[in-house]
């Protein structure tokens, strides 16, 4: 069992490794001196700032949130040597209404709570610091870094392949075959 927690982090940020079409993405957080750094989907990174905006949005107070991430942009790239501690396979969203903070959890792919079935299957909630079937890395965010943790997320996520025209899935370099098209290469 290993709980990874950032509580705050001095960063935390989405960054990717490789050519668009080819590209990892990653999330790190740094806290202290010391770096983690977990492999994530784009899907995931997308849905992530989607649902983090919504939250912010929903509990933070939009406008003052937009403003103050002004000053926590971070367009940086991560942190090398880039180390993965493992693959997220689920991951959770909270607000802290004590704290007024977002915490987000990410789950390692295949452990014992890597789903969505097993985590509404607990009859209690357990704590990844004391449960040994679980590699969860927690971050702990103040509102305004949280906003510009998604913006740069969304950015890194829009930065790949541009979409065709006529099916909006990536084009490569060299095109892709068509569906739309009736299969002809574009």
């Amino acid at each position: 069992m290993a709980l990874i927690a950032f509580d705050p982090p001095d960063r935390f940020v989405t960054g990717t490794v490789g050519p668009p079409g080819q590209r990892q993405f990653f999330l790190q957080a740094t806290a202290s001196g010391r770096t983690t750094t977990v492999a994530v989907e784009k899907a995931q990174v997308q849905v992530l700032a989607d649902r983090v905006n919504d939250l912010l949005d929903s509990f933070a107070g939009g406008s003052a949130t937009e403003q103050a991430a002004q000053r926590h942009v971070d367009n940086a790239p991560l942190d090398t040597p880039i180390e993965e501690e493992f693959t997220v396979g689920t991951m959770g969203l909270s607000w802290d209404p004590e704290r007024e903070r977002l915490v987000i959890e990410c789950h390692a792919a295949g452990d014992a709570y890597d789903s969505p079935e097993a985590l509404e299957s607990m009859e209690e909630e357990r704590d990844p610091a004391t449960d040994p079937h679980q590699l969860v890395m927690r971050v702990v965010l103040d509102p305004a870094v949280a906003r510009a943790f998604a913006r740069r997320s969304v950015s890194v996520v829009a930065a790949g392949r541009p979409p065709c025209p006529f099916c909006a899935t990536p084009l490569d370099p060299e095109g892709h075959i068509c569906p739309r098209a009736n299969g002809y290469k574009r």
